[in-house]
C-alpha cells in the first residue's frame, strides 16, 4: 500500500508529473450522426489533430449523461496521443436488461470497418490496442463487455485493458443486467491477461438527495476486489462522482445532473480531470503501449504526492 500524498488544489507543474499537464498534441473534437446504421449509434470523438497512428479508448458515458459532458477530461487524455470515442448509447432512460451491454457490442464491433472514415486526414486507430473505460454505469458497461455479456450481437474485438472511473452496478433492479455483474465472486475477462485500473471517489458514497450516486456495496472498492488480472487502485479523497465531467457540461440535462444530484468536493474540478486523466495515460503507456523505462505509472503508486489531488487507498498487485 502506497503512502498517502499531501493534499494539493491546484497543479504545480514545476513539481508534479508530465501526463498531469498537457501534452505535446493538440486534440481535435467532432460529434458524428448516426447514417444507415453507420456508426450505430451517435459519436463523440476526440483525437490528436497531427498525423500518426494512435490507441484507442471506447469510452462509456455515465447514467442519462451526455458523451460529450467529458470533453476536458477528453482532450487531456488525447494530448497525450489517444483517440477517445464515447457512444451515446440511450438518450435519457437507460435500457433494462443487457440492451445497453449489446449496444455497446455494436459500437466496438463497428470500430475495425467505420473509424477510421469519420477521423481526420492522416490520423490511424490502432485498434491493436482498444482500450474500454467508462464512468459511473459506463463504467459497468466497460467490464460486462469485457466479461462477454453481449449477446446480440456478440462482441468481436479483443479488448487490452479496461479503466473504470467510479464504475457502479447500478442501483435499480429495473436497470440492472442479468444477471447482475455483481453476482459474479471474480471477474473472468475474455482476454485473461488484461490489465485493470479503478479510480474511485471519497464522496461517492455520500448521500445528497434521496440515495447515494455510488452506494456501498456496489462501486469501485466491488470491481476492483474481483479482479483478478494486473490490477490498481486510486481514490480521489476529496472529490464526488461527479467531478470528472466538465465544469458546465453543454447538455442541460447533464449540467444538472452533474451539480445537483451527487455530492460534490468542495475544490476546483479542473486538478481532479488532470489526475485522472494522467493516471490513465501513464496506465496506458506502461501496460498497453509497452514504453520501455516508462516507470510514471509506478511512480504515482509508490508517491501519490506527485499527483495533482490527494490520493488514498491506493493498491497494486501484478497478476
Amino acid at each position: 500500500m502506497a503512502v498517502v500524498g499531501a493534499k494539493l488544489v491546484s497543479i504545480k507543474e514545476s513539481t508534479t508529473l508530465d501526463v498531469f499537464v498537457k501534452g505535446s498534441y493538440s486534440p481535435t473534437t467532432t460529434t458524428i450522426e448516426p447514417s444507415n446504421n453507420s456508426p450505430p449509434k451517435q459519436l463523440f470523438i476526440v483525437c490528436p489533430s497531427e498525423a500518426g497512428t494512435y490507441d484507442v479508448i471506447l469510452f462509456f458515458p455515465g447514467t442519462s449523461l451526455s458523451n460529450n459532458s467529458y470533453s476536458e477530461l477528453f482532450q487531456h487524455i488525447a494530448s497525450h496521443g489517444f483517440i477517445l470515442v464515447a457512444p451515446q448509447l440511450y438518450s435519457l432512460l437507460p435500457p433494462c436488461g443487457n440492451t445497453e451491454v449489446d449496444y455497446a457490442a455494436q459500437v466496438a464491433n463497428w470500430l475495425s470497418s467505420g473509424l477510421q472514415s469519420v477521423l481526420p486526414e492522416n490520423v490511424k486507430p490502432n485498434l491493436n490496442n482498444l482500450v474500454l473505460s467508462g464512468h459511473s454505469r459506463g463504467g459497468q458497461t466497460a467490464f460486462a463487455l469485457a466479461i462477454g455479456y453481449a449477446k446480440s450481437p456478440q462482441v468481436v474485438p479483443q479488448f487490452s485493458a479496461i479503466i473504470g472511473i467510479d464504475p457502479v452496478a447500478g442501483t435499480s433492479v429495473l436497470t440492472a443486467l442479468n444477471p447482475p455483474l455483481l453476482s459474479h465472486d471474480s471477474f473472468d475477462f475474455l482476454s485473461s491477461s488484461m490489465p485493470v485500473t479503478v479510480i474511485g471517489t471519497g464522496l461517492g458514497g455520500v448521500t445528497k438527495c434521496f440515495a447515494s450516486c455510488a452506494p456501498e456495496g456496489a462501486n469501485h472498492e466491488e470491481f476492483y476486489k474481483r479482479c483478478k488480472s494486473t490490477r490498481a487502485h486510486f481514490v480521489a479523497t476529496d472529490y464526488g462522482h461527479m467531478d470528472i465531467l466538465d465544469d458546465r457540461p453543454a447538455d442541460l440535462n447533464s449540467r444538472v445532473l452533474s451539480k445537483c444530484l451527487c455530492t460534490n468536493g468542495k475544490y476546483s474540478r479542473d486538478p481532479m480531470r488532470k489526475c485522472v486523466g494522467g493516471i490513465a495515460v501513464a496506465f496506458l503507456k506502461k501496460f498497453v503501449d509497452l514504453i520501455s523505462g516508462d516507470d510514471d505509472f509506478i511512480t504515482i503508486v509508490k508517491d501519490p504526492s506527485v499527483a495533482p489531488i490527494r490520493l488514498d487507498s491506493i493498491e497494486f498487485i501484478e497478476g
